[in-house]
């Protein structure tokens, strides 16, 4: 029978066979991962940037010469006169537009793939070409046309660039730290620019195959834009079903090109609108509403790829009804606001409006209300001059106050109605009652009299005061008094 320490040391021996069998299966996949390193690295050392061969591909492809042939064949047949109204999925023509749609996204990838190669040869001769010159194909005509010259001003430009750009490139040419490129160098970075020029134009002849079938595989969509902007938006998005999948915003800005404005001001640069600028709609439109347009040309555009990637309307009645509806609403922004009417007076006989009344109201009214004495300031006597406060008509005018009886400001005192403070009316009192006990600094105890002439007078019992000492004293009918010695 096994004891405890048999049993611990046979689980040991299991789980060193257990480490020893994972041991050698890491080793095998270290092996393995070794292994695709190593062939990882002799692609890329096979792969040389230095031979467009090796970078574009997409020229000698097989799919590429297939397409490209069919094209050409499509477009050398005579056109007979009819067009189809419906593609079918199943048909080979609209499998080969799929296919052209889909093989132009490949040569605008193919096309930035030269333009990248283009910019690394031509850098060493002209480094600041490639910000003043953004556009691929744009680019590789100028790097064409001047090569390894050093004196721009004898390169002609004119119908490649705008006046402004060519200005710039101009002078930014005489500071530029480059160096004139080796022979080598230079014939492939040509060789490049020759293969994006035909790159480019293989896609314009896709284009224009696509926009010929427009008119069957996307009916309504070419009502509201037009068979040209149809197949470039098509061809951007990579195909009908990818351009229904898109939202508005995003189909507003495909085919929007980066410009350059070299320093100069934005405030005339054009709006972010891609393809669509292209449109009748939007030329017709007024430069102030062309924001608007190009976002309600978008929304609609997108209702009417989706509309025919599920094959909804085959006739395009869709696309016309929302290309007029376009059409009204870009009238009705550009219709002057309506007249403000005048407000017509209410009829003599109706009834009064009820307004609001209240204790509130009335307090409010009387604090509010003008006085006797601003009223008579308000109103001028005829043929009466008024008085003012700085005389001779200036400063502020007194109207008809003081014009009346005695030339004095005589308001008849009218007692208030409102709730005076209790803390406030007790002070007032005091204060009469404090201004009631003394007397004016111009009293004086002699009188003019025209008997005696002056007389010495009590001025308090002119005022009213007999009371106490003074009426014993100062009375006209007191004696003096005898007092007994004891």
């Amino acid at each position: 029978m096994a004891t405890l320490e048999d049993s611990f040391l046979a689980d040991l021996d299991d789980l060193s066979d257990n480490e020893a069998e994972l041991d050698e299966s890491d080793g095998d996949d270290a092996k393995k991962d070794e292994e695709d390193i190593d062939m990882d690295m002799a692609d890329l050392e096979t792969l040389n940037y230095d031979d467009l061969d090796s970078v574009s591909k997409l020229q000698k492809s097989q799919r590429y010469l297939d397409i490209m042939q069919k094209v050409e064949e499509a477009l050398g047949k005579e056109s007979d006169g009819t067009e189809k109204g419906t593609v079918l999925e199943d048909d080979p023509e609209y499998k080969l537009i799929v296919d052209c749609n889909q093989l132009s996204v490949d040569i605008e990838n193919e096309i930035a793939i030269v333009h990248n190669f283009i910019r690394d040869k031509y850098r060493l001769k002209f480094q600041e070409l490639e910000s003043l010159v953004n556009h691929p194909i744009d680019y590789a005509r100028v790097v064409k046309k001047i090569g390894n010259e050093t004196d721009l001003t004898l390169v002609d430009l004119e119908g490649l660039l705008p006046s402004a750009i060519i200005m710039v490139v101009s002078v930014t040419a005489l500071t530029t730290k480059g160096s004139p490129l080796p022979e080598d160098v230079l014939h492939k970075t040509l060789e490049a620019c020759d293969r994006a020029l035909d790159l480019d134009s293989a896609r314009k002849k896709v284009l224009d195959f696509v926009e010929s079938k427009m008119g069957s595989i996307a009916p309504n969509l070419s009502a509201i834009v037009g068979s040209a902007v149809a197949a470039k938006l098509m061809g951007t998005a990579g195909g009908l079903s990818a351009l229904a999948k898109m939202p508005a915003c995003n189909v507003q800005v495909l085919g929007h090109k980066r410009k350059n404005l070299a320093g100069f001001s934005s405030a005339t640069s054009q709006l972010r609108v891609g393809y669509l600028e292209q449109t009748e709609i939007f030329q017709s439109t007024p430069p102030a509403l062309k924001s608007r347009a190009g976002r309600i040309l978008a929304a609609k555009s997108t209702l009417a790829a989706r509309v025919d990637a599920t094959r909804g309307d085959p006739s395009g009645t869709n696309g016309k009804a929302l290309r007029e509806e376009i059409r009204k609403k870009i009238e009705k922004w550009q219709e002057p606001p309506p007249a403000r009417q005048p407000k017509p007076l209410p009829v003599p006989d109706s009834e009064p409006k009820k307004r609001r009344g209240g204790r509130r109201l009335r307090k409010m009214k009387e604090r509010y209300a003008v006085t006797d004495m601003r009223k008579l300031a308000n109103r001028m006597a005829f043929g009466t001059p008024e008085e003012s406060s700085l005389g001779d008509g200036l400063g502020e005018g007194y109207g008809m106050l003081g014009q009346a009886g005695s030339n004095r400001l005589r308001i008849s005192s009218v007692p208030s109605k409102l709730k005076i403070n209790p803390t406030i009316a007790k002070k007032l009192k005091e204060r009469n009652y404090a201004g009631g006990a003394t007397t004016s600094g111009l009293t004086s105890s002699l009188a003019f009299t025209p008997v005696q002439g002056i007389e010495l007078c009590n001025p308090q019992q002119a005022l009213g005061l007999g009371s106490g000492t003074q009426s014993t004293y100062f009375s006209e009918s007191g004696t003096f008094s005898k007092l007994k010695k004891i």
